[in-house]
């Protein structure tokens, strides 16, 4: 095993951090106030970012609960149309359904080609996307519109 070289510097070296530092100068006590200081202020800091955190929690609870008590309002003013709804939504599904099933089976066909040729990627996209996207719009809707009216 290798002698370590007297003349070169230790790898490690002991360094004191405990709060009262034997044999501690005015600088390094003036560097610990700063970084007291800093951490002070990190923590108010982090202290106003929880208090705005909790204004916008607030605010979107009182939103959220706002557009539920509108949407209650709304059912119970049309009792009909949200039933209807309902049924739509049921009957919708099945459509979703059934078009998803399309989906994935002309992927499950043609995936080489998509991957290959740009062309066939587009048109499957242009075939499939717009209609996927509003269907999905029209179902959600349609759910909210009914959510807890089952007859």
């Amino acid at each position: 095993m290798a002698k370590p070289d007297p003349q070169s510097s230790p790898f490690f070296t002991h360094i004191d951090v405990s709060a009262h530092a034997k044999g501690g100068n005015e600088e390094s006590d003036g560097t610990a106030q700063e970084v007291v200081v800093l951490l002070q202020h990190l923590i108010a800091g982090q202290d106003r970012q929880n208090e705005l955190l909790e204004d916008l929690i607030s605010q979107t609870n009182a939103a959220q609960r706002q557009r539920a008590n509108e949407l209650n309002q709304w059912k119970e003013a049309n009792p009909h149309l949200a039933r209807r709804c309902r049924q739509a939504a049921e009957a919708l599904s099945n459509v979703q359904t059934d078009f998803l099933n399309n989906l994935t089976e002309e992927i499950s066909e043609n995936a080489d080609d998509f991957v290959e040729g740009e062309f066939l990627m587009n048109e499957f996209v242009d075939r499939f996307g717009p209609r996927l996207a509003h269907l999905n719009g029209v179902l959600q809707v349609l759910s909210q519109l009914s959510a807890g009216n089952q007859s």
